[in-house]
């Protein structure tokens, strides 16, 4: 998908985004088994669900899906390797974030961590916490790769091209991580 398509995602794609993460963090509460193979289920069943209330096109509810796997993908990995929380991933004062956003994040993350070797070993094989201009994403610091300028979201948001370079490339910005990479 080209930058122009990624910016002309439907209207409703926060809103679709924060129902598509309220949805997988109800799932992941009624079951019994919790991996990370079951988080990537639940996030397929609810791309799913969006594109059959045909709001959006396949095409921008699979988009949502990646965005939605890639963010809870990163803050699992965080979590594991830190130990450390949501407040810690978002590089922010939780007070800016609306409560019921952060609930549905930890609970997602904390069930999900029971299968911490099979998180491994998936993320071991990915870049993650990398973003593109247009792309949606959950609230964090992000970090422009070409000139280092910081972006603060607040909520699920586009990402907006650098407003000091006009880059398109972002990462995740989360405090203390990764920790002692090798040099």
């Amino acid at each position: 998908m080209t930058e122009t398509e990624r910016n002309h995602l439907s209207g409703k794609a926060l809103e679709v985004y924060d129902r598509m993460l309220a949805r997988v963090q109800a799932r992941l509460n009624e079951l019994q088994e919790k991996s990370l193979q079951t988080l990537e289920q639940e996030v397929r069943k609810a791309v799913e669900v969006e594109y059959e209330l045909e709001e959006m096109t396949r095409e921008e509810a699979d988009l949502l899906g990646e965005y939605l796997q890639r963010d809870l993908q990163h803050l699992l990995h965080f979590v594991d390797e830190t130990g450390e929380g949501l407040k810690e991933w978002l590089q922010m004062d939780i007070a800016l974030l609306e409560h019921e956003l952060s609930d549905r994040l930890l609970s997602v993350a904390d069930q999900t961590l029971v299968d911490t070797l099979e998180l491994k070993q998936k993320l071991e094989n990915q870049e993650v916490g990398h973003y593109i201009s247009g792309e949606v994403a959950t609230a964090g610091m992000f970090q422009c790769l070409n000139c280092n300028h910081m972006r603060c979201l607040t909520a699920t948001s586009h990402l907006e091209p650098c407003e000091a370079c006009g880059s398109h490339y972002y990462e995740r910005v989360t405090s203390r991580w990764p920790r002692n990479q090798p040099g």
